[in-house]
């Protein structure tokens, strides 16, 4: 396993990572998800990534019991719980990133996941009603009273991040280390164009999800979508419709066709192409099979298979690469 430092912060996550989004507590069995933990962790992953809005709780319930029976070194491994969407709850204090809400979900986070503190938390998406200071000073107040260690955000643009950077800088408080952004071969813009002066800048870690694009980049859509799949459950509407189109599909096909010539599967071959990438600190992995899961940690010993040949023929498979800014 490689590790990679977050950001300009001094702690190193695993470069591949286990997150639990849409399967534990929902798709697969509780013994399962202990599987790809332990598979995980012995395979040099240090980072599980959560949320409270995952499986409306149920998510963290099902992580913090594996983590107690696995009663693996406290230092050993990195937690994250993200708030925002709340754990089910529709009442105006039960969402948001309000210091009310803020301080309820972290501590129904701790309680769920049965850990005395957050290693990574994430304000899941921006909060338009909730001055940006009121979240800054309570994640700071938070790390201050050893709830949580480093804060972050989810799905924020540039200028909301660098808004909260000039709040912290003003005030003197801990400022956010990590952003968790969607990155994969065919969703690049922030990434690749909006995120490179923060980058350079405040020097950001990411802790990327989907880099399969919620299952397309695996393949497996390419003779159309079986019932089976993450993307015919309910609720799953809206990913389904902005997942799956002729022209990915299409492209994923040639995709595929070059990874088997250089000898790797599709999976492997996009979560390799999101490693290249020096900006991403960690790719979160997801997996309903701990076949699915051994498959995908393999990818950290295949980069070498993506030279700049094969950088530059994904490249004129996807034609997507974002315009650079003249800086």
């Amino acid at each position: 396993m490689e590790y990679r430092r977050l950001g300009k912060s001094g702690l190193k996550v695993s470069a591949l990572s286990l997150g639990s989004w849409l399967t534990f507590g929902k798709q697969i069995e509780n013994s399962i998800a202990s599987e790809l933990m332990t598979t995980a962790y012995e395979n040099g992953v240090n980072f599980f990534d959560n949320a409270e809005i995952y499986s409306r709780g149920e998510s963290e319930i099902v992580m913090g019991e594996i983590l107690k029976k696995k009663a693996w070194s406290r230092d050993t491994y990195i937690v994250s719980s993200k708030a925002y969407f709340g754990a089910g709850g529709k009442l105006p204090t039960q969402t948001g990133l309000n210091r009310k809400h803020l301080f309820e979900a972290c501590h129904g986070a701790l309680k769920r996941l049965q850990v005395d503190y957050l290693d990574l938390y994430f304000c899941h998406r921006p909060d338009k009603e909730t001055p940006i200071e009121e979240t800054a000073w309570t994640m700071h107040n938070l790390i201050q009273q050893g709830k949580i260690l480093y804060w972050g955000t989810s799905e924020w643009s540039a200028q909301e991040i660098m808004e909260a950077h000039m709040v912290c800088k003003q005030y003197n408080l801990i400022a956010p280390v990590m952003e968790q952004p969607q990155y994969n071969i065919l969703h690049r813009e922030k990434m690749e164009k909006e995120f490179l002066q923060i980058f350079k800048t405040v020097g950001m870690g990411t802790t990327i999800w989907s880099p399969l694009a919620s299952g397309l980049l695996s393949g497996k859509y390419n003779s159309g979508i079986n019932e089976s799949t993450r993307l015919t459950m309910d609720g799953l509407e809206w990913l389904k419709d902005s997942t799956i189109n002729e022209a990915r599909v299409n492209s994923v096909i040639k995709l595929s066709e070059l990874a088997n010539e250089i000898g790797i599967s599709m999976p492997q071959m996009a979560i390799c192409w999101c490693l290249k990438n020096k900006n991403v600190s960690t790719v979160i992995l997801g997996a309903s099979k701990v076949s699915q899961l051994e498959e995908t940690l393999k990818s950290i010993d295949l980069m070498e298979k993506l030279d700049a040949e094969i950088m530059e023929k994904i490249e004129l498979i996807v034609n997507n690469k974002p315009v650079q800014p003249a800086f």
